[in-house]
């Protein structure tokens, strides 16, 4: 992932983070030699702000699209009032297991429900209402996660969308060669703001975060 934010700034960010439990460092060490991406994890500040959104908006019921290895999933089940859930998708079930092992050290892999298989299969045998639902999977399916949840959302709820700054290229003009990543993080980008049922904000955390709420009424 190329560095939106300027490195510097975000060391200092992390620097004046209240840093995350001893385990966090092992599991971002093992993502680190297990997987080929390992900073498709959400990592020390978004963790951090993940678990602060749970707890601030007090979520007993999410949803997430995109395990990886289990930082988000662990950061916001850390967040969860009693009886607070986390339900999280993904298709690799290398990557859930090591998430899974880590939820267990932490104390939180009951308030984790792991479902193995596409997310938008999963997302239609879920009733919801959900509090908080985190959008970080394949992006060109960007679009029909957000609008199969949209309905599915609490009073209340938000829809939070992470990388919608796509390394940057954002700003730049699109290239027939781009691929489907950027093309995704690009319809879901014009999608969202043509969308007048919503209204949302786009903040600067590491690759971008895209916050939604409904509208009342």
């Amino acid at each position: 992932m190329t560095d939106v934010v300027n490195p510097d700034i975000e060391a200092f960010a992390d620097a004046h983070t209240t840093p995350p439990a001893e385990l966090f460092e092992r599991l971002a060490e093992e993502t680190r030699r297990a997987t080929e991406i390992p900073q498709m994890s959400v990592g020390l500040l978004e963790g951090r702000f993940l678990e602060f959104l749970v707890r601030f908006r007090q979520a007993r019921n999410v949803l997430e699209f995109g395990t990886f290895t289990g930082w988000s999933s662990i950061s916001m089940a850390l967040g969860l009032p009693e009886g607070g859930k986390v339900v999280t998708c993904d298709v690799n079930p290398d990557t859930t297991a090591i998430a899974r092992r880590y939820a267990e050290e932490a104390g939180v892999v009951d308030r984790i429900d792991y479902r193995l298989g596409p997310g938008l299969e999963t997302v239609e045998s879920l009733d919801g209402p959900f509090d908080l639902v985190f959008i970080d999977a394949d992006k060109e399916n960007y679009v029909n996660y957000y609008e199969a949840v949209l309905p599915k959302l609490a009073e209340g709820g938000l829809v939070l969308v992470d990388n919608v700054l796509g390394d940057g290229r954002v700003i730049e003009e699109p290239s027939d060669d781009e691929g489907d990543y950027m093309r995704g993080i690009r319809d879901f980008n014009d999608h969202v703001m043509r969308d007048d049922r919503i209204e949302c904000v786009l903040l600067t955390i590491r690759d971008g975060i895209t916050l939604v709420r409904k509208k009342r009424g």
